[in-house]
């Protein structure tokens, strides 16, 4: 708490010592102040905060953006964590296999998801891929066309809905104005191959872009091989002087993704590429594919009025082999003896999800009080079906006999056996949200939001050999939010900003209850209240720095139960505090050399004791039921890390066309249970790349080297939060090498 308190005091203190300099009269900044601000590094417009396009120094909000040379350069353009580490509040850690999407979490929200990203609303170039109950899944990032990517944390997150901690949306880049085609081509360690193909241009009032890529690995681990497919395109058109349509389409297919689990603390240290025993008699792993297309219409009534409207559709299926069996059933039972009634729902969950969805918004421009302001009206709808199916992960021999069956003696394991679970499972939400953005005076910069959301999620039970498990639950809030912005001097702006958010249980989250195993509808929404002050300033002309403090409670934070043979359970506690801090500092120095650096500190723990695994008020009565545990209030909330930086140095030499790089990236310690107080080290590594550039005519070639972790540390790049096998722990890779080669022609 110490940092928080005295930079917040700082902070404070500013305010202050700027009174007598807010209080004079309004008036418009001089030309010589307006010359000294326009320094070497600029603020970049923005989207993401206000849906319009907006300098992000002049916003009451926590927002980066990474570009394409961030995001391509010297890079697989696989992982969106190859991006996000250097963001100061996000955590984004690649997870070393394909099976489960990065982990990513802002400020700890997202911290505990077992399955890709939660607490964190994702859209690419609009199009939301969070689904309408909170879940989302960044395996469609497609990094080799982005044009950026924006990353706003804190109160204002609330304005997309159904999540607290934060937006991540990638943009697209249009189509360059001469027609051009391109190919890459990156080797690497452990079997990595990434092959792409990349074109563009401009048409008349047509401009397009389209990029596929195909990536296989063997992986650092055993048993985490993956192979996919990944295609996406966008096709901008002109319809007139005032009237824009955009179509976008995605498409994945990821044919094979290996889990190899994860490992207790004695198993990593001994060996972290090896897997259990488990892994490979159920040989778990994952297929999955995803379809996606969506349509964007603009339209200018006058420069002063605008509306749009954006629809989406696509499909998702998904099927994984889990390493859940005959003997993972529960002592003396065996296959043959599994009655048709049990609520076991199997190893083997299948699922396929249809989608959609629609947003209409209005945007209006005008003078109030002699200021400009801005104010947008709209609404969406989204839904999602998921058909889910739960199957045994093994089948028995004919003939064998019902007693104390293993894999390969009587049982043949990791294929899809008996039907155990049928249901289609059903999220929709139905949104109306307002913002509104006022400068009444030439050095305050007002924005203000306010959306309703409405999620609905039911279930109907198809399989009823164990009983009718549907039903269905509603979830309602509106959640405000309010931020100012006051310019002390043309370089240094001070903000702050509070507002509510919430977060419904997800559909997986719902999916298991802890005691049956069939679905939960005892999860409740948590709530939370955010609060967050900061300052953005440009120190000369060429160094830009950022800092923000904040503040967040919640109630009935949303934790894990349990976790057994990848299958997670989830349960309420009660509330939880994050307090912290974030820095970050981007110089250029001068002939060529350039360096960035990001800080965040995080305090996030519980202030309500509950029970763990059970539902419980009191430590005693915790203590009947078997293996739950008693979780004191101000314990650290597991999965958050409280200190995280990113630091990188950077040298071009344009003549020669070389540039090189190296990067740091630190983490704190983190706790991975709340039953006891066992944790990961944290670690600290660093990497180096390198590349040339040549253009020859119509021609653009550029190599590059990268190596990660050159000092060979074995760490640990994510963590299983509360899983019952003490398997927390997942291995990052050793020290490991890129090599690089893209080319493009231009006609």
């Amino acid at each position: 708490m110490f940092p928080l308190k005295k930079l917040t005091l700082a902070v404070a203190g500013c305010l202050a010592c700027s009174a007598a300099y807010a209080a004079e009269p309004a008036q418009k900044l001089s030309a010589d102040e307006v010359e000294s601000a326009n320094v070497l590094l600029v603020s970049p417009l923005v989207v993401t905060a206000t849906r319009v396009a907006h300098d992000s120094f002049d916003l009451p909000v926590s927002i980066d953006v990474i570009d394409a040379e961030k995001i391509q350069e010297g890079q697989l353009q696989v992982n969106i964590s190859e991006s996000l580490q250097r963001v100061p509040g996000i955590v984004s850690q690649f997870r070393g296999q394909y099976a489960q999407d990065v982990q990513i979490s802002s400020r700890g929200f997202g911290a505990r998801s077992q399955f890709g990203v939660r607490g964190i609303r994702l859209y690419a170039d609009g199009i939301p891929l969070t689904m309408p109950d909170g879940q989302g899944q960044a395996g469609t990032f497609d990094l080799g066309s982005a044009k950026s990517i924006e990353v706003m944390r804190g109160p204002f997150s609330a304005l997309y809905g159904n999540s607290s901690g934060g937006v991540v949306q990638i943009f697209t880049a249009d189509g360059p104005q001469d027609p051009t085609i391109g190919a890459a081509f990156t080797t690497g360690s452990y079997g990595t191959n990434r092959e792409a193909i990349k074109a563009g241009g401009s048409l008349g009032k047509f401009n397009y872009t389209a990029d596929y890529s195909h990536l296989e690995t063997d992986g650092y681990r055993n048993h985490s091989a993956s192979r996919r497919d990944l295609f996406n395109t966008k096709l901008g058109i002109q319809l007139n002087e005032d009237t824009r349509l955009t179509l976008l389409g995605t498409y994945l297919d990821q044919p094979l993704a290996q889990d190899p689990q994860g490992l207790t603390r004695a198993q990593w240290l001994q060996s972290p590429t090896q897997v259990v025993t488990s892994t490979n008699s159920f040989n778990t792993r994952v297929e999955r594919s995803q379809t996606q297309v969506g349509a964007k219409l603009e339209h200018d009534f006058n420069p002063d009025n605008t509306v749009s409207l954006m629809a989406y559709i696509g499909t998702r299926d998904n099927l994984g082999y889990q390493s859940i069996g005959a003997n993972a059933l529960g002592t003396g039972v065996t296959a043959k003896v599994i009655a048709a009634n049990s609520k076991t729902s199997g190893g083997v969950a299948q699922i396929a999800r249809d989608f959609d969805g629609v947003d209409l918004h209005f945007t209006h421009k005008g003078e109030l009080i002699g200021g400009p302001y801005s104010v947008t009206l709209g609404a969406n709808f989204d839904n999602m079906e998921d058909h889910r199916t739960g199957y045994d992960n093994f089948v028995t021999v004919a003939g064998t006999a019902a007693t104390n069956l293993t894999c390969g003696s009587g049982v043949i394991c990791g294929v899809k056996g008996i039907l155990r679970r049928d249901e289609n499972d059903i999220a929709q939400d139905f949104d109306q949200y307002a913002q509104a953005e006022w400068s009444p005076q030439a050095r305050w910069n007002l924005v203000a939001g306010l959306r309703h959301s409405n999620v609905e999620i039911k279930s109907e039970d198809h399989y009823l050999a164990n009983g009718n498990d549907g039903g269905s639950v509603r979830f309602s809030e509106t959640t405000p939010v309010v931020g100012a912005v006051f310019k002390l001097t043309p370089m240094i702006n001070l903000y702050a900003n509070a507002g509510k958010g919430f977060e419904t249980p997800t559909m997986i989250e719902m999916a298991y209850a802890p005691a049956t195993g069939a679905f939960n509808f005892n999860l409740q929404s948590a709530t939370s209240n955010n609060y967050e002050i900061g300052a953005k300033a440009f120190l000369g002309t060429d160094t830009r720095a950022n800092l923000a403090i904040f503040k967040t409670d919640t109630n009935h934070e949303i934790v894990v139960a349990n976790s057994v043979s990848g299958r997670s359970t989830y349960q309420n506690a009660g509330g939880t505090s994050r307090n912290g801090v974030e820095l970050s500092v981007e110089s250029e120095f001068g002939h060529g050399f350039a360096g960035f650096a990001s800080y965040a500190y995080l305090d996030a723990k519980y202030t309500d004791a509950f029970c763990s695994g059970a539902i419980a008020s009191s430590a005693s009565a915790c203590a009947k039921t078997a293996g739950t545990a008693w979780v004191a209030s101000g314990k650290a909330i597991p999965g958050t890390y409280r200190q995280t930086a990113y630091a990188e140095v950077s040298w071009k030499y344009a003549p020669a066309g070389f540039s090189t790089a190296v990067e740091t990236h630190t983490v704190d310690k983190v706790y991975v249970t709340d039953k006891a107080n066992d944790l990961a080290p944290g670690y600290a590594l660093l990497n180096w790349r390198g590349g040339f550039t040549q253009s020859l005519n119509k021609w653009h070639v550029a190599e590059f080297v990268r190596v990660e972790n050159i000092f060979d540390r074995n760490y640990v790049s994510s963590v299983r939060v509360n899983d019952s096998n003490n398997q927390f722990y997942e291995a990052g890779a050793g020290r490991n090498w890129l090599v690089g080669l893209n080319a493009s022609y231009k006609f």
